[in-house]
């Protein structure tokens, strides 16, 4: 089947679905990824983590195409959390060349394609010549609209919730004054819109402290496959689930 065939079986899936319904959703315009499952990938072919890392990057390459051609306008994928520092340094150091390595080799047909790329979380933390490389991307795509591409990277949901209330009380705002809205433009990402849907892959049935805030009202989807092996057929079925299901925001 080809991807145009696809893409207009999802959409069918999604018109279908609102027909029968109508207080089903028709698309999930937001999606967030967390990517999961690297380790257990390379473990299952008798290779070294980091081969896992450098395939995982290959199915974000993959899959932000894919969310292109489905017209996914916002994706925000979980990279690197601030609990993973606590892995061996001889991973973390891994990690940080392979991250390096994709700006170098993965992203530029991603810009050439019109995606903005933009982290969240720290980035203290990171080697300077990585940090370098971020903001530099950011700088390259800052005029792309085609996608937006939100990379949390040394991210934390606790974290950028505590940030926020601190930002908040430095500024010296009255609590009075202090709402959702005040809050929520004091995350690290006040412009990225909250998920519609998460994903979660590797089989695993929790969000690990990411977005906390942010998918409050999100449609989670757990898979099974492992990072690596996720691509277009996986995210297709994924917006398929979505197009199901009905969203009622805490009302009836």
């Amino acid at each position: 089947m080809g991807l145009i065939t696809r893409i207009r079986s999802l959409r069918g899936l999604r018109s279908a679905a609102a027909a029968a319904d109508p207080e089903l959703p028709e698309v999930a315009s937001a999606v967030a990824i967390i990517m999961d499952g690297n380790g257990r990938w390379a473990r299952k072919r008798g290779l070294p983590v980091v081969a896992g890392h450098r395939a995982g990057t290959r199915a974000l390459r993959r899959t932000v195409e894919a969310a292109i051609d489905l017209g996914i306008g916002s994706l925000a994928v979980y990279a690197f959390s601030t609990e993973n520092w606590s892995r061996s340094r001889d991973e973390t150091d891994a990690l940080m060349d392979v991250f390096s390595e994709t700006i170098d080799r993965e992203f530029p047909d991603l810009v050439a394609q019109g995606v903005r790329v933009r982290f969240i979380g720290r980035r203290d933390r990171a080697p300077d010549a990585l940090q370098r490389k971020m903001a530099a991307l950011e700088r390259q795509t800052e005029e792309n609209t085609r996608l937006d591409l939100w990379i949390a990277f040394d991210y934390g949901g606790r974290a950028e919730i505590v940030e926020a209330a601190r930002r908040l009380v430095e500024s010296g705002v009255d609590p009075r004054e202090i709402d959702e809205n005040v809050l929520s433009a004091n995350l690290y990402a006040p412009q990225m819109p909250d998920p519609d849907l998460l994903i979660r892959t590797s089989g695993e049935l929790r969000i690990s402290n990411f977005l906390l805030w942010q998918l409050a009202y999100s449609e989670l989807v757990f898979v099974d496959r492992l990072w690596p092996d996720f691509g277009e057929r996986d995210l297709r079925e994924a917006l398929a689930a979505y197009a199901n299901r009905r969203r009622r925001f805490g009302g009836r």
